[in-house]
């Protein structure tokens, strides 16, 4: 077999038992692999109705065909869970050293399912795999971890680990490797800790093997010039950061939980401030030509602070939260992730509460309901703009210490406990956090957002870049945007499962007529432009049908009711809005273009024709497994 392994290993830590298991050549090709793999896998795993934070809840290592060819920008993987945030699929990918390493075990997947008794350090070594006392690695961040794991099996290991947050089952804990790249969204660190998994160490010496490497040397070189040029100039200068400018001048910058679209600090957050007064070099993900990733450090005398700095973290430390001062932003960055917390849920959790403060709201129910230590609300209120309380705050966060305990539960819970008309300004779909996006100014991101699977995700369809195109008027809705959104989602499905970065995206003529024949250079199989179109909606109308059984309605398709009940009120789109009637209108196409019912289920007709009946009989059925590694 070339490009894949053929097998995925199952490690279960309440009983130790490990087990390999075939992948067929048809799963293979219809999943691919990354996140559409990971879809399939845990349809198959995962128990309908588990707890996200029960041990039987699958935490799931996905690899791709593509990972381990250098070619550019492939060497990711995917984590795919059924999220502690959302209780639907939770998928969030990272790109680093350790995908290849993980993709020479000899597994196309890692499924780790149960519960140690003890805190517990994962070592998978070629084929062997150990179960490590890990007690001396509670407590540690994540750079520290990495750093004592490394001492203990050798330098040449990678790590993935979670910080202190995943430990106390923050909802939004991420899971970090390779010096702090993180597979953040959807709280899978949180999953990770509530199984005493504190790391993972992974030696690998099996890699896959290439059909046509000769080929698929040439066309890497072709797509390596092409990686170098205009298409992705924006990345290799000022990086994501220059967004924040951009989103700025478009009035499409979320700032003060959303309230406003425009920041009057932007400028002092912004890629050129940034790249002027605080940084330190560029950075590069593993096996990747663009380089977009900014190392900045602070300069303000205070202590020291240095590491990544991105579009995301900096609109959700920085404007979101008022917050103008780069030193502070970059601060908070660096904490979240030293302690495994995603930011953008972070931010937005926190912007939910600065509200609050000024609102008044009356934060005794979450001592009612077990939050708050008993003693209410503990230090100083939460204000727009202040720094030195949103470093605070996200300690209490990675600590569950304070205030942090509720907010650590995610925005969507924290008003829920807290109550008082303050779900009416918690910025999330479906439980997972509002990224950098501001709807209202963005209808074909705000069907995106609406619908994902995901919960609010920016990247599992890129709506906004028709948004951004003259294709549509950003800011009227219309049914075009059905269609758009549901082209743009499986478009994604397939960069996510192959797995290319997206920032190459531009680089293609044909993604997928070029993307289907480097597959069959690597693999040997044959795959059209259509069929990898075709997997693209395949694996969608899974991530859907794993939401439906988990017991998604037609009501989580939805925004929150600041974006369906506020217009906006600065910038270009002053007095633009998005009413509840011009949303269910897009819903209602974006259903349509799916070939789905009116209220979202899916047929019968559209599961035959997509291969996915005879998955949803067979998850019944007991799965064929080989001997035991090691």
């Amino acid at each position: 077999m070339f490009g894949y392994h053929g097998k995925i290993l199952l490690i279960d830590l309440s009983s130790r038992e490990v087990r390999c298991e075939q992948l067929e050549q048809s799963v293979l090709q219809a999943f691919i692999g990354g996140t559409g793999l990971g879809a399939y896998l845990l349809y198959r795993f995962c128990p309908a109705g588990v707890e996200p934070l029960a041990p039987a809840n699958p935490l799931i290592f996905v690899t791709s065909p593509l990972v381990g060819t250098r070619l550019t920008t492939s060497s990711k993987f995917a984590v795919v869970t059924k999220s502690p945030l959302t209780g639907f699929i939770g998928d969030s990918l990272s790109s680093s050293f350790m995908a290849t390493e993980l993709k020479k075990t000899g597994y196309d997947a890692l499924i780790v399912t149960g519960k140690s008794s003890s805190p517990t350090l994962l070592s998978i070594k070629g084929g062997e795999v150990e179960f490590l006392d890990g007690q001396a690695l509670l407590g540690l961040t994540t750079s520290e971890t990495e750093k004592a794991v490394k001492q203990r099996l050798g330098h040449s290991t990678r790590v993935m680990c979670i910080g202190p947050a995943g430990e106390r089952l923050v909802r939004f804990a991420s899971i970090s490797n390779d010096g702090g790249r993180q597979a953040g969204r959807t709280g899978p660190g949180a999953v990770m800790g509530s199984k005493n998994l504190k790391a993972i160490a992974v030696r690998g010496k099996s890699p896959a093997a290439v059909y046509d490497p000769e080929a698929l040397n040439t066309i890497g070189d072709d797509l390596t010039r092409r990686s170098l040029g205009p298409a992705t100039e924006k990345y290799r200068t000022l990086g994501t950061v220059a967004n924040v400018s951009v989103f700025n001048r478009l009035a499409a910058l979320p700032a003060y939980n959303f309230q406003q679209s425009t920041f009057d600090g932007a400028e002092d957050v912004g890629g050129e401030r940034l790249h002027q007064s605080h940084f330190v070099k560029t950075d590069y993900c593993a096996n990747c030509t663009i380089g977009c990733e900014q190392i900045v450090v602070t300069t303000d005398g205070g202590p020291k602070s240095q590491g990544r700095m991105e579009y995301e973290s900096a609109f959700a430390l920085g404007p979101l939260v008022g917050v103008s001062d780069p030193n502070a932003m970059i601060r908070a960055s660096h904490f979240c992730d030293e302690a495994g917390i995603d930011t953008i849920s972070a931010g937005v959790t926190i912007a939910w509460a600065m509200e609050c403060f000024s609102r008044g709201t009356d934060f005794s129910r979450g001592t009612d309901n077990g939050f708050l230590g008993g003693a209410g609300v503990s230090g100083p209120p939460l204000r727009f703009g202040d720094g030195d309380a949103l470093m605070e705050c996200l300690r209490q966060i990675a600590e569950r210490r304070g205030l942090g305990d509720l907010l650590a539960e995610g925005s969507r819970r924290a008003s829920e406990i807290v109550g008082g008309g303050s779900g009416d300004w918690a910025m999330h779909v479906k439980g997972l956090e509002m990224p950098g996006y501001e709807p209202r100014s963005l209808k074909t991101m705000a069907l995106g957002l609406a619908v994902s699977t995901r919960g609010a995700c920016h990247n599992r369809s890129s709506a906004y870049e028709a948004d951004f195109s003259s294709r549509v008027d950003r800011f009227r809705v219309d049914d075009l945007r059905g269609g758009i959104t549901a082209d743009g989602e499986d478009f994604s499905a397939v960069l996510d499962s192959l797995i290319w970065c997206k920032f190459l995206r531009k680089a293609f003529n044909d993604l997928y007529a070029e993307s289907a024949e480097i597959y069959e250079r690597v693999t040997g199989w044959s795959m059209t432009a259509q069929d990898l179109k075709v997997a693209g909606e395949r694996i969608n109308n899974l991530k859907k049908l794993f939401n439906i059984r988990e017991g998604w309605q037609r009501s989580d398709d939805t925004l929150p009711a600041r974006v369906l009940e506020e217009v906006l009120p600065t910038g270009v789109a002053k007095g633009i809005g998005l009413t509840r009637t011009d949303l269910d209108m897009m819903i209602g196409g974006y259903y349509r273009a799916r070939g789905w019912a009116e209220d979202g289920t899916i047929p019968d007709a559209k599961l035959r024709q997509l291969g996915l009946e005879a998955l949803v009989s067979k998850t019944a059925q007991p799965s064929t497994t080989v001997a035991a590694p090691g």
